[in-house]
């Protein structure tokens, strides 16, 4: 005999994944790569001369993806509360204006995140050295004027400079400090891929946005110099981060196997070509997730081409 589903329990279940859908959407799930892929990149680069800490590793990944979901908050929050966010707005979570969640409440949420990432700040000072609290301290300052405060980053031309050192650069710095103790050039020269990579996803972002933005008096490099010259700009940001890791497998300062990007070529490619001819921001999204991607494989491949090199 087969058993009857309660029509109760169903609405019950239901109900507690569209409220789970709606909380996890508000974190903008698609952005938090950018934080998990250069703490990865950190430690595997520490890994080939140094033991990891696994503790500090995940302190570490933990932080980060608080950090930068907290980042999105803020921005639903702020954009939000400045009028720029309607239900009908295209990339943004829509906790407030499509499924009602209180303004305050995103905050509060935002901020908790920031309470649990400082603590486990604290906890990798307590392992390492006090001068990164500082540092940290900045990052996430650094989150939450980039749609806070009387002059969000966001809103100016030097939004794709900022998000790529702070979420791309420095991120991969920090994980790397951390297990090694110290930053060398070598550190710093793997790093700056992932620098264009995250301001490529911040300027994706600003290219499809771009009509709003100019009417709501934002002034991005997107449209500072225009969309067709902002979506060159990106085909030219991703070519350099390929050309980049070939410049350093020439000058023998890491292993052959990081030709393995090349796996993650298609992604920047559509990404580029899903921009050209696009006016409306929903037919720009699928370029949008691509750049986005192309981040993400980009970091993963990277990582795994180093870890290769050290291991064969």
């Amino acid at each position: 005999m087969q058993p009857q589903l309660n029509s109760n329990n169903s609405s019950t279940i239901v109900h507690s994944n569209q409220g789970f859908r709606k909380w996890w959407q508000l974190t903008r799930p698609h952005t938090l790569t950018a934080a998990f892929a250069p703490v990865l990149l950190g430690t595997v680069l520490a890994n080939q001369n140094h033991t990891i800490h696994i503790g500090l590793f995940v302190a570490m990944l933990v932080a980060s993806l608080l950090i930068q979901a907290a980042t999105n908050m803020f921005n639903e929050y702020y954009d939000f509360k400045r009028g720029l966010d309607n239900e009908n707005s295209v990339g943004i979570g829509g906790t407030i204006v499509r499924d009602g969640v209180k303004p305050k409440t995103v905050m509060q949420l935002a901020l908790s995140f920031y309470g649990i990432a400082l603590l486990l700040g604290i906890y990798i000072c307590m392992l390492t050295s006090w001068w990164l609290a500082a540092v940290g301290l900045v990052c996430m300052a650094v989150g939450y004027l980039y749609t806070g405060g009387p002059v969000p980053i966001a809103y100016t031309p030097f939004g794709e400079l900022v998000s790529g050192f702070f979420m791309g650069m420095l991120i991969i710095l920090i994980s790397y400090y951390i297990q090694t103790g110290a930053v060398d050039g070598y550190s710093i020269l793997v790093s700056i891929p992932s620098f264009i990579l995250v301001g490529a996803i911040m300027l994706s972002n600003n290219i499809r946005d771009l009509d709003g933005d100019k009417e709501n008096g934002r002034k991005t490099l997107a449209i500072l110099i225009g969309r067709k010259n902002a979506v060159t700009l990106l085909a030219g940001m991703f070519i350099v981060s390929y050309i980049w890791v070939f410049i350093l497998m020439a000058l023998q300062l890491v292993s052959p196997w990081l030709a393995i990007i090349l796996i993650s070529l298609p992604k920047p490619i559509n990404a580029t070509k899903g921009f050209i001819g696009k006016k409306m921001p929903i037919e720009m999204m699928p370029a949008m997730k691509a750049t986005a991607q192309t981040n993400t494989i980009f970091g993963l491949l990277l990582s795994i081409g180093l870890f290769l090199g050290y291991i064969l």
